[in-house]
């Protein structure tokens, strides 16, 4: 009977299974070492690729500040300049008002119609007369109502009265004083800040454009 004796056999390939497992561990090894470089330098990569950006963006900030300074000088030169013409606008007004309204008085007043006694205080004006009849005063406030100087006129009493041997009818009337330049200003005001705020909230593009 013969005899063969397998241990040596079984041995080596115990030995070929122990060294092809240690190859696949230390490739498995070598590769996570080399995936792991690769991320660190790609992160590397961008961290210097960010320093370089926020460098050039220093960089176009430090040329651009002589210019935003100068930017920012004119506004203020502007809105100085604009404060200064708005006085300049609300002293004009306050000359002329009285001039205007006086002559918008004396325009629109009917004949047999007088006014004997003006009284005006914080833009609101009570005009005192006497009319021959209700007829001429009606007149007077459609003609005040029409006129661009005045606003809400409303007749706060009349009365009639005898003088020099005439029935007169007294009336007293108020009304709010307006100045046409003054709303005409305030109106573009209003309608500039108004394109100015929804070009800002279109991003700059106002809306209408077809863009």
């Amino acid at each position: 009977m013969i005899k063969i004796n397998l241990l040596p056999v079984r041995e080596e390939r115990r030995k070929a299974d122990v060294q092809q497992f240690a190859v696949m561990l230390v490739g498995a090894l070598v590769l996570s070492i080399a995936i792991a470089g690769f991320f660190h330098w790609r992160m590397l990569s961008k961290l210097d690729e960010a320093q370089m950006a926020i460098v050039q963006t220093q960089s176009k900030i430090d040329q651009l500040g002589p210019q935003l300074a100068k930017v920012q000088q004119y506004r203020e030169t502007k809105n100085a300049i604009e404060k200064k013409l708005g006085v300049i606008e609300e002293l004009d007004d306050s000359r002329s008002g009285p001039v205007h309204v006086l002559d918008e008085l004396a325009t629109h007043a009917p004949e047999r119609l007088w006014i004997q006694r003006i009284e005006a205080a914080n833009r609101q004006i009570t005009i005192h007369g006497m009319s021959l009849d209700n007829e001429l005063v009606a007149l007077f406030l459609t003609a005040l109502n029409d006129s661009p100087y005045f606003k809400t006129v409303e007749l706060r009493e009349t009365e009639a009265k005898e003088r020099d041997g005439f029935k007169l009818n007294h009336f007293e009337v108020t009304a709010l004083i307006t100045s046409p330049a003054a709303e005409k200003r305030a109106a573009e005001k209003a309608k500039a800040a108004a394109a100015a705020a929804e070009t800002a909230s279109t991003g700059g593009v106002p809306l209408g454009t077809g863009r």
